[in-house]
Order: structure tokens, then C-alpha cells, then sequence
């Protein structure tokens, strides 16, 4: 029979839990179980309270994208009158801004836009290591994005990653996960690839000799089990890859000026959802929690398992959803102090290789 003091007994002795435990845990367990649950898995890893952070900042470079999923607020079809394509310069304007600041992670985020092939980003990406070198770290794109441009430039997913990682790349994201379930994205996005192809592409990136992070985001119209399917299949992935991937990032879905429209999760139902992360991602050595789309709230998920946050400067997608972004870096840092964390700035670009769990 299933009971937290059973779990917890488990988690203590770093054994597995399974699917079928985590879905009991989510309906009978309180938040104060939880969380001791998720504590339990999180200092195997780290010190009590003790939380890293970024200042990070998403450089969207392009709102053209054919993928049409329905729950994006940001995309514009080819042709549309307030479509665009930012120039170099402008992008090293923005990189420049938050150097000053003391920030040195980039993401860029543009979806699929069918007329920017490999000679593009190739270009885009050398211009920007060979200006800043090591003074910065950037996650050039998404996966998802990574395999449609191999596709639009007739190249293999490993071929393009090849030129890319010439160029300089280092990272690619996990982004564009949503939730990792063939029935969820029949549903929403039925032009960004299945799941199988996504993980064959996470699988070449980190034979490529690059890095790679998960996501996931909830607050969709998901079931819980499309939610459990998508750990059930990451955990997975992450045994079978050595714990390739670096970290888990888990956000919430900002339901303004798209198609699907829908209410926001709860702070309480995300709060309870990280934990279920950490306790079942036990080959993860970073769960990191969301400032950009939960704000203070997201602080108090470094007492639900997490480890780990950024400081959002920019994020045109989600701020076109909902997000409002705090740009006060002593502000957000204070939320976690007020947790009763020591926060500690992360610097990526001199992070060592990806840790192996023991």
C-alpha cells in the first residue's frame, strides 16, 4: 500500500519511485509532504539553502513562424504587415545592455521562419562568439526550431549541428517541449513534430559534443496523465543519455491574446507540480523554477525541490501572453531571501562539462 512515509523512506534511501506512486502523491499528499518529499531528492544534490540565478535575457529576433501552434500570442505569418527580422545591431544592443548589467546568458527564440536557412544562423552565430568570445554565453536556439531549419536548408538534424557548433554554439534548449505527448500536440501544435523526433534530435545534440536543457510547461488544457507521460519519458531519456542533459526548466502557460485562451494555473497547482518534478526527476541535478511567468511565487519554489532560477530581462513571446517582467535584479533576489535561500549568481559561460550523477 502506498503512503508518503513509505515514499519518504524510499527517497531517503535514493530508491525510484514510480509513475503510478507520483500520480498518488498528487492527489493525496499535502503541500508540507511535498515538499519534505522533493527536499529529500533536492540536497542529494545541493546545500539546504543555498539557490543559484541567472540575469538572462531572450533575444526574439524574428516574430515570422509557420508553426500556428494556437496557444502563442507572438507569432505573425510570412507576408503580415508587423512581421519582422531584427538586424545584427540591433541584437548586439541588447547583448551590450545586459553585459552592462552584469548579465551574460542570451537565449534567441525567432520559431519557424521559412526564409532564414542554416547560411543564416551560421553567420548570426559566428558574428556574435567572434565579438564577444568568452565574456558571454548564448542558447542559440530551441530544438524544435533546430530541426525545422535543418529541414527548410535539406540537411540532416547531426549535419546541421555540425556547422553550428563551427560557428561557436554550445547550447541548444529543450524549448518548444510544451508537454512531451503526441495527444497534447495533435491537439495544439501539430506542426512542430512529434516526440519522437524531438528526443532524436536532443539524442544528436549531445552527440554533437553540445549541450542541452528540458522544459516543460503546464496550463494548457493537459490531463494529468499527458503531464506524467511527459517525466515518464524525460526520465527515460536522461537515463538512457548518462544524464546528458543539464537541467529541467518548468514554466507555466500565459493564456492572453492567443487562440486557446483558457485560465492560469494556480501559484498553488505549479508550487505542487515542481515538487512531483524533482522527486520523480531524480536523474536531474537542476530543477530550476519560472521568474518570468510566476514572478514572486516562483521563489517559493526553491522550498518545493528547485535549485535554480533566472532573472528574465526580455521575453517578447510571453510578455505578448501575459508575463509581466520585473526588471528590479535586488527585488527578485529578495523574494528568494525572504525564502530563507542565500542566492548565488551562476555564471554560465564558465560552467565546467555536464555533471554525471552518481
Amino acid at each position: 500500500m502506498i503512503s508518503v512515509n513509505s515514499l519518504q523512506e524510499r527517497l531517503a534511501a535514493r530508491a525510484r519511485i514510480s509513475r503510478e506512486e507520483l500520480k498518488w502523491l498528487w492527489h493525496n499528499a499535502s503541500n508540507e509532504e511535498l515538499q519534505g518529499l522533493a527536499n529529500l531528492v533536492r540536497e542529494r544534490f545541493h546545500q539546504p539553502q543555498i539557490a543559484t540565478y541567472l540575469l538572462m535575457r531572450i533575444i526574439n529576433y524574428t516574430n515570422i513562424c509557420v508553426a500556428k501552434c494556437d496557444y502563442c500570442s507572438f507569432y505573425r505569418l510570412p507576408k503580415a504587415a508587423d512581421g519582422y527580422l531584427r538586424s545584427k545591431e540591433w541584437m548586439f544592443e541588447r547583448i551590450d545592455e545586459l553585459v552592462e548589467l552584469g548579465g551574460d546568458l542570451f537565449a534567441f527564440n525567432g520559431g519557424f521562419n521559412p526564409q532564414l536557412k542554416i547560411d543564416y544562423y551560421v553567420d548570426l552565430f559566428g558574428s556574435i562568439r567572434q565579438r564577444y568570445g568568452e565574456r558571454i554565453e548564448f542558447y542559440a536556439m530551441t530544438v524544435v526550431e533546430l530541426i525545422y531549419i535543418a529541414r527548410v536548408s535539406k540537411l540532416t538534424v547531426a549535419e546541421a549541428l555540425q556547422l553550428l557548433k563551427a560557428a561557436g554554439v554550445r547550447w541548444i534548449t529543450g524549448g518548444g517541449a510544451e508537454i512531451l505527448a503526441d495527444s497534447f500536440r495533435l491537439r495544439h501544435s501539430p506542426l512542430k513534430y512529434t516526440v519522437k523526433e524531438y528526443y532524436a534530435a536532443q539524442r544528436d545534440i549531445l552527440e554533437a559534443g553540445l549541450k542541452s536543457t528540458a522544459t516543460m510547461v503546464i496550463g494548457f488544457d493537459e490531463s494529468l496523465d499527458e503531464r506524467l507521460e511527459h517525466l515518464e519519458l524525460l526520465r527515460d531519456f536522461q537515463d538512457s543519455t548518462n544524464n546528458g542533459l543539464f537541467s529541467f526548466l518548468c514554466w507555466t502557460y500565459k493564456p492572453y491574446n492567443n487562440e486557446l485562451g483558457g485560465q492560469e494555473v494556480s501559484a498553488d497547482e505549479y508550487l505542487r507540480h515542481l515538487a512531483l518534478c524533482r522527486i520523480y526527476l531524480d536523474n536531474f541535478v537542476h530543477i530550476r523554477t519560472s521568474v518570468l511567468t510566476q514572478n514572486a511565487n516562483a521563489l517559493k519554489g526553491l522550498s518545493f525541490g528547485a535549485d535554480d532560477f533566472d532573472i528574465p530581462w526580455e521575453d517578447e513571446v510571453t510578455q505578448k501572453a501575459g508575463a509581466i517582467i520585473e526588471q528590479n535584479v535586488e527585488s527578485v533576489l529578495g523574494y528568494a531571501k525572504n525564502e530563507g535561500f542565500a542566492p548565488q549568481y551562476r555564471h554560465v559561460a564558465k560552467e565546467p562539462g555536464l555533471i554525471s550523477i552518481k
